[in-house]
């Protein structure tokens, strides 16, 4: 069985890519899914998708703002069985004001919606985070859950932490899969408890990533940065170290833990973010510096041979915004064993309907 996948809010490829590694054999059947279209507004990553996921059909992925998306284009390119949508979280996250469904982003999760009235997908997997349950004191979450099963959909949220699922970073995201409800199928919560805690040394340091390795630049870091790193201990930052007054940040209001805050090297990493800003690029446990964009790849659990497009920091973009791919590529597998009807370790949701 072959699930045609179509991509809204697709980013650089981070739900493709596990997607397309998701795949088994049961009673002699492969169990897959298999891109059909995919979607962004930013350039830069609809290129790092077309070359990484499906560089013989590039045209399969649309730059176009979704507010101005014809659908009926996407369904000219393919019919679809699954869809996802990672809608911007801006309006949801921790960082920032929280602005909910009243934000600029916040009514994106619409055009999900509309997909699913429009493609009537067997399966669909949304992603967003945690914040999202808190946004207006909780009632932007039941909305969204609401529209989504009146579209004819049961639906699973559920926060994943990731770093107990393997992946070497603490990156929280609620995941809402849903499963038509005219289909004889159920989902069950991927058990965490039988993976490993990776962490961030580990991640990084094994294997050595190659000297040459392609979106592995150096950020060009001034004197009193270097300065001031040399105060801070692994898992300390800017605001938590002992450091002369000279080099203190002179920053009033909100103090955010993770400007300029080292990485502790024995436990997973700290949450890799998209956002621009000083002090804000993740920094390496012993050198004085931000990591390069191929080291947060790696804690976001991309491949080395996957390469990013676009100058330096449009990547850093790119790889903070996505999805840790080998977390999500449980889910995607727990759905097709759901499908198969294959029993699987399942834990119970943390979240209500």
């Amino acid at each position: 069985m072959i699930f045609r996948f179509g991509e809204l809010f697709c980013g650089p490829g981070g739900l493709a890519w596990a997607a397309k590694n998701a795949s088994f054999s049961f009673h002699d059947k492969q169990y897959s899914i298999k891109h059909a279209w995919a979607t962004d507004y930013d350039r830069d990553t609809c290129d790092t998708y077309r070359s990484n996921i499906c560089p013989d059909t590039p045209e399969t992925v649309v730059c176009k703002d979704i507010r101005k998306l014809d659908y009926d284009k996407l369904n000219k390119i393919s019919n679809v069985d699954a869809i996802a949508f990672g809608f911007p979280c801006n309006d949801f996250s921790v960082v920032g004001e929280q602005k909910g469904i009243n934000g600029v982003y916040g009514p994106l999760y619409s055009y999900g919606v509309k997909a699913l009235a429009k493609f009537k997908p067997k399966w669909f997997l949304a992603e967003n985070v945690g914040g999202l349950r808190n946004a207006n004191e909780g009632g932007t979450f039941k909305k969204i859950l609401q529209d989504l099963f009146d579209e004819g959909y049961t639906v699973y949220p559920h926060l994943y932490k990731f770093e107990q699922y393997g992946v070497p970073q603490a990156r929280h995201r609620i995941i809402i899969v849903g499963i038509r409800k005219d289909l004889d199928v159920f989902f069950k919560i991927p058990i965490s408890k039988i993976y490993a805690i990776k962490t961030c040394r580990e991640a990084i340091e094994e294997p050595p990533i190659d000297k040459n390795a392609n979106n592995n630049e150096y950020t060009k870091q001034s004197k009193t940065v270097v300065e001031r790193m040399k105060f801070i201990k692994p898992g300390e930052n800017a605001f938590t170290a002992d450091i002369p007054e000279h080099l203190q940040l002179n920053i009033k209001g909100a103090k955010i833990s993770q400007i300029y805050k080292r990485l502790d090297p024995n436990k997973p990493a700290y949450t890799v973010t998209g956002s621009g800003g000083g002090g804000t690029h993740v920094y390496h446990w012993k050198e004085n510096r931000a990591l390069t964009n191929r080291e947060r790849a790696r804690l976001q659990t991309f491949p080395d041979h996957f390469i990013f497009c676009g100058q330096k920091e449009s990547v850093r973009k790119q790889i903070g915004m996505a999805v840790p791919t080998q977390g999500v590529q449980i889910i995607f597998q727990s759905i097709l064993k759901s499908f198969a009807g294959v029993e699987y370790e399942w834990e119970q949701p943390n979240m209500a309907p």
